[in-house]
Parts: structure tokens; C-alpha cells; sequence
């Protein structure tokens, strides 16, 4: 089998102090991608001139006016040339390895849709391991794994270009689970293969996280259309539970009539009542209180995360 080709796509928005990091990532790895393409998503700073001072034959940057994250990565995909598509966020880098390991496991399992390695989160508080599972080869039941630890984030994430044909692109215009939106649809029709190489650092500095208001989607998908009655149980409440951790999050940003709406359609949900429950009752709190006590929880949990709890 010869070794397969890779196009990494980055799509950029406002990163001029993070990109030349992810570039050189990408660049130094001990397995030459075929081309590295750079989807410039109208920054209003200075990222697009850090893309063009690396002069990389490797190197494609293409610009268009603000779109979105999905928008930006597949307009990379329909520009690709390789055989498989390699995601990767433009403050997030890879260790020198990846794309070899990513081979390695196409060539024992040609067969899967998704290829995904370990990764480590990098934060303010120094660099932690991802909770992630420890096996390598295809993963059992992606869905159920999911429910309890990360098996795939984009940055670590690799595709073939073919499937797109078969399982769609990107949601465009959805803000939030555009990812997960996407694993979906491949998990359900293709296995997911995981390395437990910590071969990815994940960025989760505060600089980096969205504090942007909430403005509502402008989309034609939503997660709600994946609910699929025929689709195992496990598949769905996996799409639930994506779909009630995004409604905590636009219930905080001020997206009341939404997260409530979110809500009820999943009230359904048998393996995620607890999170249900936290969606009302924060949806049921003064909008103004909502940030504040949303953000106080994620650094408890995030804390007791590091601790093993």
C-alpha cells in the first residue's frame, strides 16, 4: 500500500499571534503533507500577513469575507488535493508524528471514516491530558465512548476526502457542535479509528475561548435533524447530549427562547437528565446571572477534571 497524501486545511479568523505555531506544526512533521491550506475567514487583524511571511511552496492561502468556521474548512476541502483531509485550528498545533501515526493506522484499517489520535489541552494552567480512550484501533461504539470521554476534536482529526461525497460537509452557520454535528453523520455509517498517541496540543487559554454575544444561528442544519428513530439509541443520545452542553451555552450568551426550544425537543433524553435539568435551571435564572455562574461551574468541573474527580 503506498503511503497516503494528506491536505491539512486551517481555517483562520483573527489568530496572528497563534498561526505561525500551528504553521510550523504542520510544516515539521516527519511525514510531508501534500499541501497545507489556509482559509482566511476576513480576519481584521494581521493572520493572513503571518501566513504569507513563511513564502512555503506548501503553503495555499485563500481569502474570503467572513463565513464562519464551517464555511472556511470546506472551502479548503473542495480546494484539497490529497486523499485525506487533516483539520487543524489555527491555535492548535500538532507534535512531529501525527500524519505518520495517521498513516500507520489507514494502512492496518483502510476501512474507517475517521482517524483521531490522544491529545494533550493546553491552558493557563499548564498542559493536562485529555481524557481520551486508551486503546488503539477502531473504537468499539464511538457514540457510547463518547458519553464519558473525548474519542475525536478537529484538530485531531483526519478524513478521507471521498467520504465528504457520501456524509456532507460542515454545517454552515452553525456556531457551536459543528463538529460533533459532522462526526455523526460519519460514525453512523463508518468506524472510527483512535490512537492514544498524545500526538496534538489542544488550546484552551482563556485568550482563545469565544466571549462573544449570543446572535442567533443562521443555518439550515441543526442538531435536532439528526435525531434518527432507526439510528441505535446510543447515536441519539450522544446527539442529545451535544445539543443540551450547546443550549448551556447560548442560554448563558442570552439565547433563552433557544435553549428552551432545545429542551424540549430532547426532553426525551434517558442518559442525559442531569444535564437537562442544568439547562432549565440556568435557563430559568436572570439573563444576567447566567454568565457569571456558567463560567464559575466550568472552572470547578475543569478543576476537579485535572484532579482525576
Amino acid at each position: 500500500m503506498s503511503t497516503p497524501t494528506f491536505s491539512v486545511i486551517i481555517p483562520l479568523y483573527n489568530k496572528e499571534a497563534e498561526v505561525a505555531a500551528t504553521l510550523r506544526s504542520a510544516l515539521e512533521q516527519s511525514l510531508r503533507p501534500l499541501e497545507v491550506i489556509v482559509v482566511d475567514d476576513g480576519s481584521t487583524d494581521r493572520s493572513a500577513e503571518v501566513v504569507v511571511s513563511f513564502r512555503s511552496p506548501l503553503i495555499r492561502l485563500i481569502r474570503q469575507p467572513n463565513a464562519g468556521v464551517s464555511a472556511a474548512r470546506n472551502r479548503a476541502i473542495a480546494e484539497a488535493r490529497g486523499e485525506y483531509v487533516a483539520l487543524l485550528d489555527a491555535d492548535d498545533r500538532w507534535r512531529p508524528g501525527f500524519l505518520a501515526e495517521i498513516a500507520s493506522m489507514i494502512e492496518r484499517w483502510p476501512d474507517c471514516g475517521l482517524y483521531v489520535t490522544a491529545f494533550d489541552i493546553v491552558s493557563d494552567e499548564g498542559l493536562v491530558p485529555g481524557r481520551t480512550p486508551r486503546e488503539r484501533g477502531p473504537v468499539d461504539d464511538f457514540f457510547t465512548r463518547s458519553m464519558s470521554c473525548y474519542v475525536a476534536i478537529p484538530s485531531a482529526s483526519v478524513i478521507p476526502r471521498t467520504l465528504f461525497a457520501e456524509v456532507g460537509l460542515f454545517p454552515v452557520g452553525m456556531k457551536l457542535g459543528e463538529d460533533q454535528y459532522l462526526w455523526t453523520r460519519i460514525a453512523r455509517c463508518r468506524p472510527v479509528c483512535f490512537s492514544p498517541e498524545r500526538l496534538v496540543l489542544y488550546s484552551r487559554v482563556a485568550s482563545n475561548r469565544s466571549n462573544a454575544v449570543y446572535t442567533p444561528e443562521r443555518s439550515r442544519h441543526t442538531l435536532e435533524e439528526l435525531y434518527d428513530a432507526s439510528a441505535s439509541e446510543a447515536s441519539n443520545e450522544y446527539v442529545a447530549r451535544v445539543a443540551l452542553g450547546k443550549a448551556l451555552v447560548i442560554s448563558a450568551k442570552g439565547g433563552t427562547e433557544e435553549a428552551a426550544r432545545t429542551v424540549r425537543f430532547f426532553g426525551w433524553t434517558r442518559l442525559n437528565r442531569r444535564l437537562l435539568r442544568k439547562v432549565r435551571i440556568l435557563n430559568a435564572l436572570p439573563a444576567a446571572w447566567r454568565p457569571a455562574l456558567l463560567d464559575a461551574y466550568n472552572r470547578l468541573a475543569w478543576r476537579l477534571a485535572r484532579k482525576g474527580l
